[in-house]
């Protein structure tokens, strides 16, 4: 059966790849540019260094700093109004995924009416937005080149997703050296996200070959890099490396999707407003335990990928994945469920609104109940 493979950004990657962004601008015929970020690239210089570049393709600047994680659909509104009033027709998206992910809801609104939940699911973005450009500042969500947008309905306490090759930002400008300031468990939590985004695209049930390569990939840059990134944040090499895998794993978890980790993540975050990267990784281990079960030949090649040692014991070999997650997140120090403030109280609500999340229909193994659910957040508690 054929598949679609959609691939539409323009990267511009390495070291000074900044400096682009003034010919870049010149070339959209840019007259308003909405520069996008939040306190902390502001903080640590980035912000600046960006906007030295757009005064270059002498635009008129509007920035907008109001950035929060796991942005909601207010904040998009917000952002929203002041864009259409300062008839912005270029936007440049500083940061994180949350900065990202804002930004491209944004521009849906742009050329679409509001509100932004109506485009929640995939493919309902009716008109083509304006041009975007996205300079990520951590090595975790791989927004910058996917066609994903998360978002945070404060009245439903849930995460949805918006999905369409619309939106996908149009130029990409990613300068490890940006990342270079982040904190080790920020560097951490969006490593792990990244691992996420590798392994839960690759046992997806939407998966194809052309997905599975950028996930087992991307899988070995991670697991190679991310330790040696948190360690030493100077650590260029590791730096662009992760950030090149992020790249790599957007293109194959966009179309394959990924599954039961983010379910939980969405919920956790929705309700509790946990980073996402660290819900990610505090429950993947034990998720990947539980669909090892479905899709344990898959399984295996992941490990055989990061170089396990493999017994040739397939009811052995399909755990060996999960305990090398485990390990990992106990040496990067990622926080249990119980250390980033969940209760087990908590339990029963959070397993009823996991299991209304579309995600789950990608993840390998299919049937989930609530018990399996609470048996995930117990292991991760």
């Amino acid at each position: 059966m054929a598949k679609e493979f959609y691939a539409s950004s323009d990267v511009v990657f390495g070291k000074d790849a900044v400096h682009k962004l003034s010919e870049i601008l010149k070339a959209y015929k840019a007259k308003s540019v909405m520069v996008v970020y939040g306190s902390s690239v502001k903080r640590v210089g980035i912000a600046q260094k960006v906007l030295n570049e757009v005064e270059k393709a002498q635009v008129k600047i509007t920035v907008f700093e109001g950035v929060i994680p796991n942005p909601t659909n207010e904040v998009v509104e917000e952002a929203a109004e002041i864009a259409r009033r300062e008839n912005v027709d270029v936007f440049v998206a500083v940061g994180g995924g949350s900065c990202i992910d804002l930004t491209k809801a944004v521009n849906i609104l742009m050329t679409n009416e509001g509100p932004i939940g109506r485009y929640g699911g995939i493919g309902l973005v009716k008109t083509p937005v304006l041009p975007l450009i996205a300079i990520p500042t951590t090595a975790g969500t791989s927004s910058e080149i996917t066609n994903v947008v998360a978002l945070t309905d404060t009245k439903a306490v849930c995460k949805y997703v918006i999905i369409d090759n619309k939106i996908t930002a149009n130029k990409v400008i990613a300068d490890p050296e940006f990342t270079k300031s982040t904190p080790p468990s920020v560097t951490a939590a969006t490593g792990m996200d990244a691992i996420t985004h590798a392994v839960e695209s690759y046992i997806s049930n939407m998966a194809t070959p052309l997905t599975e390569y950028h996930s087992l990939k991307s899988l070995q840059i991670f697991h190679k890099n991310l330790p040696l990134a948190v360690k030493d944040g100077s650590d260029m090499a590791a730096r662009e490396q992760m950030m090149l895998g992020c790249i790599i794993v957007g293109f194959g978890f966009s179309h394959a999707n990924l599954g039961l980790v983010h379910g939980i993540a969405h919920t956790l975050s929705a309700h509790f407003h946990l980073a996402h990267g660290m819900a990610n990784a505090a429950v993947l281990p034990y998720v990947m335990e539980y669909n090892a079960e479905s899709c344990p030949e898959k399984m295996v090649e992941l490990a055989r990928a990061i170089e396990l040692s493999v017994t040739g014991n397939l009811e052995e070999d399909k755990y060996l994945l999960s305990r090398e997650l485990l390990r990992l997140t106990k040496e990067l120090q990622i926080k249990t469920l119980s250390q980033q403030g969940i209760e087990e109280k908590d339990f029963e609500m959070l397993a009823d609104d996991v299991l209304k999340e579309p995600v789950l229909n990608f993840n390998p193994r299919q049937g989930i109940t609530k018990e399996d659910i609470l048996s995930i957040l117990k292991k991760a508690f």
